[in-house]
């Protein structure tokens, strides 16, 4: 009811100050002509790594192009992003790369898909900024082309007009994007939530949702983070009282507060309230302090006169009058919070004088990286506050009450649930289920499907080429399934090498073989069983050499690998990483 009476008094102040909404005709019955085609490239059945592009005719626009981070069945990998071939095949239709905010699952594949396409990317101030930090530690092969639009701005990109459409997220300047076309409006979300109390001031444009809505929304493409909870998301403003409390109760200690470098609005509550305790704010972490100069340099953020110090001068202060702000939320190995817990931290050094605050919530998969600092830090007699009874983190995503508001607002024809693991869209689905949708009109696409969209209706309709590009280091793509699997045997097993020399034309074995063990075997104690390596490495490189026929290296390698790993199983029931190294003189 709150809900319904807020829309009908914002819409009645809209119309009074004579705002003026972009809004294309209605089209007649039969007029249009041609297809939309939605393909996701990443976000589903998956956290992370969100990318949809939809096509009409022969106009093209990207929406978000994300990362993901790797799982644990790959070992050394650091990023994930998607397969960009079909991209890359019809870069000549895409007008444009159209961005919800500055989160890494929605901006961080930016610079590896500018290597190949150079395309308009549209976004709001904020997240432009931090995508301009991003792009100076990548070298491009052209300048990339960036276009700040504003939330109410539309942009005209061939026969599909993008308009911005202001929501509340857990970071400044969030929009979801109506792509309208002759056919009908596509609604994507982005991330969002309902916050009718914002940092900001702005809350979630619901009159324009419902314009949209009242005219008719052909597809809805509504983000599932969060649809398995029931009620709403609390509002940002929580997390300010709680950290708040934290000062009050605790003005000996120095205070840590590790958060999500984006959530720009909970730096800025951490700040005000360490002023308004007379504290002094040190920042530390690389894209935390990225993304605060972005934000200062914007306006997003306003830091009173002389609240900031430089981490280095921290020990010029007592505990109680500094407050550090730090990455490492998710308890990352190479972050600044993991590092100072661990004692590695350059300029900071934690002891029982300091009380760390997680305000974040872990990632699915991060659990144990969290709970290993939270250990480190309390064998180290350090408090440690990050109970979610503490509210000392909100979620910046919608619950299953502001994703219905969001179907009633926009009475789509079509939904399609995005952004989540299989069980967060098919949460959604119900959802549009149970708010009236008929079965056919709702699809749980794939990554790769192609959800098309005509007057006679909507349906899948074949696949594009689509996967998972792994980033290892300065290397795109250079590891695969192969190398994956033998990175996981090195991981599980070990590895021997065996090295020799022989004659082949004198089938002469001239040194070795030589037996050296990684990962497998502590050598120094188990001698004898290396010795038993050695001699069946021995016969089966003679084995080779004392047969009539032409030596082949490539047998000889496959023999000693082959007898090796018989052995090696009959005597530990390991199967380690064999690696024949044959020269020949």
């Amino acid at each position: 009811m709150f809900i319904l009476i807020f829309y009908s008094l914002a819409e009645n102040i809209f119309k009074e100050r004579k705002i003026q909404l972009y809004m294309p005709k209605k089209q007649k019955k039969g007029a249009a002509a041609g297809k939309i085609r939605v393909i996701a490239l990443g976000g589903l059945g998956e956290i992370g790594k969100n990318m949809t592009l939809v096509e009409y005719n022969d106009d093209m626009v990207v929406i978000d192009c994300g990362l993901g981070f790797p799982e644990d069945d790959m070992p050394g990998i650091d990023l994930v992003i998607q397969d960009i071939s079909y991209l890359e095949a019809n870069k000549d239709r895409l007008r444009a790369i159209l961005l919800t905010h500055g989160h890494e699952d929605h901006i961080g594949a930016i610079p590896y898909l500018l290597r190949t396409i150079n395309a308009p990317i549209y976004g709001t101030p904020l997240t432009l900024g931090i995508i301009r930090y991003k792009l100076e530690e990548h070298v491009l092969p052209w300048k990339p082309d960036l276009r700040v639009v504003n939330a109410g701005d539309t942009v005209k990109l061939g026969n599909i007009a993008a308009e911005f459409i202001h929501v509340n997220h857990s970071i400044a300047d969030a929009c979801a994007i109506a792509l309208h076309t002759p056919l009908g409006t596509i609604l994507h979300t982005g991330d969002f939530k309902l916050d009718t109390t914002p940092v900001d001031g702005e809350m979630m444009d619901i009159v324009r949702l419902g314009e949209l809505g009242r005219r008719g929304v052909l597809l809805l493409m509504c983000e599932s983070t969060n649809a398995e909870r029931p009620g709403h998301t609390p509002s940002e403003k929580t997390v300010g009282t709680s950290l708040a409390s934290v000062f009050a109760t605790h003005p000996k200690k120095r205070v840590v507060i590790a958060t999500f470098s984006s959530n720009v609005h909970r730096v800025q509550q951490i700040i005000d309230a360490s002023a308004k305790h007379g504290r002094k704010v040190a920042i530390t972490g690389r894209s935390m302090l990225n993304i605060v100069s972005a934000a200062t340099e914007l306006g997003y953020m306003k830091i009173p006169s002389g609240v900031l110090i430089d981490i280095n001068d921290i020990k010029r202060f007592k505990p109680g009058e500094v407050t550090i702000i730090t990455t490492g939320s998710q308890g990352e190995p190479m972050s600044a919070l993991y590092r100072m817990a661990f004692s590695d931290h350059a300029q900071v050094s934690l002891d029982p004088n300091d009380v760390v605050v997680l305000s974040a919530s872990a990632i699915p998969g991060n659990e144990k990286l969290v709970g290993r600092i939270i250990n480190e830090l309390s064998k180290n007699n350090i408090e440690v506050l990050h109970e979610a009874g503490a509210e000392l983190h909100v979620s910046g995503h919608a619950c299953q009450e502001e994703i219905k508001l969001m179907l009633a607002l926009t009475k789509p024809r079509y939904y399609m649930p995005i952004h989540g693991e299989s069980r967060h869209l098919s949460a959604n689905r119900d959802l549009a289920r149970y708010m009236g949708m008929k079965e056919k009109n709702i699809f749980i696409s794939e990554i790769g499907a192609v959800l098309e969209i005509d007057t006679k209706g909507a349906r899948i309709a074949g696949e594009v080429p689509a996967g998972k590009i792994l980033v290892d280091g300065y290397g795109v793509g250079d590891v695969g399934n192969i190398v994956l699997r033998d990175r996981r045997h090195l991981s599980q097993d070990g590895l021997i090498v065996v090295v020799a020399t022989v004659d082949t034309e004198e089938r002469l074995l001239l040194s070795g073989p030589d037996i050296i063990s990684r990962g497998f075997i502590y050598v120094r104690e188990a001698e004898d069983l290396m010795e038993e390596v050695r001699a069946v490495a021995y016969d089966s490189i003679m084995s080779i050499l004392e047969r009539r026929e032409r030596v082949d290296r490539i047998k000889l390698k496959r023999r000693v690998k082959d007898d090796l790993t018989k052995f090696l199983y009959s005597k530990t029931h390991r199967k380690p990483m064999i690696l024949p190294v044959v020269m020949n003189i």
